[in-house]
């Protein structure tokens, strides 16, 4: 590996600890667009393999409430980060 490929996958194991799918296939990416990012510096500026290799999280929960008949209902809501 390289010392590109070194860094970028130090940060992204220390921000997403305890994932070893997540970092094999972030570390196959990386390794696949290695050249292309050293010869392309303005990848590399603008942080394009740290953004697309951001995991996308969703957090779902149910929110129970009486209606006004008074049955009880939920509903379930979910948020992206």
């Amino acid at each position: 590996m390289s010392a590109f490929v070194d860094e970028y996958m130090a940060k992204l194991k220390a921000k997403n600890p305890n994932e070893p799918e997540f970092h094999q296939a972030a570390m196959e990416v990386a390794e696949s667009l290695e050249v292309v990012i050293a010869k392309n510096p303005k990848y590399s500026d603008h942080k394009i393999l740290e953004r697309i290799s951001e995991p996308e999280r969703v957090i779902m929960f149910r929110v129970p409430w009486v209606d006004d008949k008074g049955e009880s209902r939920s509903t379930a809501v979910s948020a992206s980060r």
